[in-house]
């Protein structure tokens, strides 16, 4: 008997030997990662010198976080067991995770059952009551809140610090609007506003300026020049702000109406993902890949016989790209209802947004919009998987040279708007490397990436606020009557989609 317990005990050794070793190289191996991929951090800095300074700006400054937050707290208890139940739930990508934490709009959510995307949420959706009663926009994020995967948000539902309602003496603030290259992924430390607020008032410090800045960012995925009108009349023109950056350009680029003849079998992306959900062992591993450098090495690698081991542009059909009959594609007539990607309803709602700034005493800024694409362009098949997939299956089936041409004729007509409306145009696709190891996918930004844009529209906006110091029309003394903020209260509904 004394045996057979030496020898279980043995056995047990053994087993949390091999247990904690393992531990402790898949430890070791998630720093080497993190390590290797640090090189991102080094691929930005190297292109800081060809960056060039606004007056009174030093480089030393590109190192610097903000501040932490204050408004960061503890995630409840039962968020996180809702998280979890998610990620078990076999539809649990990082979207699915971060809806669970948004507040939706009731009308656009109606019955949670028929919705063809809602109907997939764990049983319960926080919604609010829209004071217009339209379903635009789709959701608010939560305020005051901070989620399982990393948002924090202020009393607004807005991503960043608390900011009063009311306007302080001898403050500037700056509203940046967009969609989900302006809020940046949620487990990001930061979005580029809140880099451009700290550079701000760092500038300010420097320059012995009695004033301080405050940044809105009210931007939050997959929503589009609608939704950011909305967002400007019902939830930014009641904090007063100075300035409204403009910064979006892709949920609603379609190359679609210049294609009248689509190949027949092409199928959607959702069609195309919707047949690439992984397995169990799959869902596990892209749930640790939104927080694990190892997880995404190991996936990417996996992938890596799905893509074009050269990482080249993958194979497309034949289609004749028909560009409409006589608009000048250098210098387009901006009142075309037929302008391409969508441009014609995005100015109607660029001309909604700029109202509403100018009812205010503000004015909108109009940023260029920043695409990594390129004809011939090739790519790292298993580190640049996901730029690979975004531009070849969410893109598809047009071809990198025509996805090029547009983004540059829609930036184009960006620049030709802000001047015809006497509005401070921020070239930022103009500075922006287009180095891979700065993106996610074709327009997302690694961490760095988001700092490298946050620090390039810093160098941009510093001339703009200079001047509006020099003529003393900021910081304002007084303010016209702003919208009264409607309430917003979120509640959670319960509901069985399964009866």
């Amino acid at each position: 008997m004394r045996d057979y317990l030496g020898r279980v005990r043995n056995v047990l050794k053994n087993v949390l030997l091999v247990a904690v070793t393992i531990a402790l190289c898949t430890v070791a191996a998630e720093f080497m990662v993190r390590w290797l991929d640090s090189g991102d951090d080094l691929a930005a800095r190297q292109y800081l010198d060809k960056i060039p300074l606004a007056p009174g700006v030093e480089r030393s400054w590109f190192a610097e976080d903000p501040p932490p937050l204050p408004n960061r707290r503890a995630v409840p208890a039962e968020w996180r067991a809702l998280d979890l139940e998610i990620a078990q739930s076999g539809v649990s990508g990082p979207t699915r995770r971060a809806d669970a934490f948004k507040a939706w709009n009731s009308v656009f959510v109606g019955d949670p059952c028929q919705h063809p995307y809602l109907k997939d949420a764990p049983g319960r959706l926080f919604v609010y009551d829209p004071p217009d009663g339209l379903p635009r926009p789709p959701y608010r994020f939560l305020p005051d809140a901070t989620s399982p995967i990393g948002l924090v948000t202020n009393a607004y539902g807005f991503r960043g610090p608390p900011v009063p309602l009311a306007r302080q003496p001898k403050t500037i603030r700056i509203a940046f609007i967009g969609a989900s290259t302006t809020v940046a992924s949620h487990n990001f430390p930061y979005s580029y506003p809140e880099y451009v607020g700290q550079w701000l008032n760092h500038w300010a410090a420097a320059r012995k300026l009695d004033v301080r800045f405050e940044v809105l960012n009210a931007g939050r995925e997959s929503i589009n020049s609608k939704d950011i009108a909305v967002i400007m009349r019902e939830e930014v023109a009641p904090l007063e702000p100075d300035l409204v950056v403009y910064y979006e350009g892709a949920n609603q680029f379609s190359l679609r109406s210049l294609v009248p003849k689509l190949p027949p079998t092409q199928q959607s992306y959702a069609e195309q993902v919707e047949k690439k959900q992984p397995g169990f062992f799959g869902r596990i591993l892209r749930d640790l890949a939104y927080e694990y450098a190892l997880a995404r090495r190991l996936q990417g690698l996996l992938a890596s016989g799905e893509v074009r081991q050269d990482g080249g542009e993958w194979k497309k059909p034949d289609y004749k790209l028909v560009w409409p009959p006589g608009l000048d594609e250098r210098d387009p007539d901006l009142t075309r209802v037929d302008l391409p990607v969508n441009l014609f309803t995005i100015l109607r709602d660029l001309d909604r947004v700029r109202t509403e700034t100018s009812a205010l005493g503000g004015e909108l800024a109009l940023a260029s919009f920043v695409w990594l694409v390129s004809d011939g362009m090739v790519l790292d098949p298993e580190r640049h998987r996901a730029i690979l997939e975004y531009l070849n299956i969410g893109q598809a089936p047009f071809r990198y040279r025509d996805l090029a041409r547009l983004a540059a004729f829609q930036n184009r007509v960006f620049a030709k708007y802000a001047a015809e409306h006497k509005l401070d145009f921020l070239d930022v696709a103009r500075w922006m490397p287009q180095d891979p190891n700065l993106f996610i996918d074709a327009i997302h930004g690694t961490p760095e990436g988001v700092r490298l844009r946050g620090w390039i529209m810093f160098q941009l906006l510093v001339p703009l606020i200079e001047r509006h110091l020099a003529d003393g029309t900021w910081p304002r003394k007084e303010f016209p009557p702003a919208p009264v903020p409607a309430p917003f209260k979120p509640r959670q509904i319960t509901f069985d989609c399964k009866k």
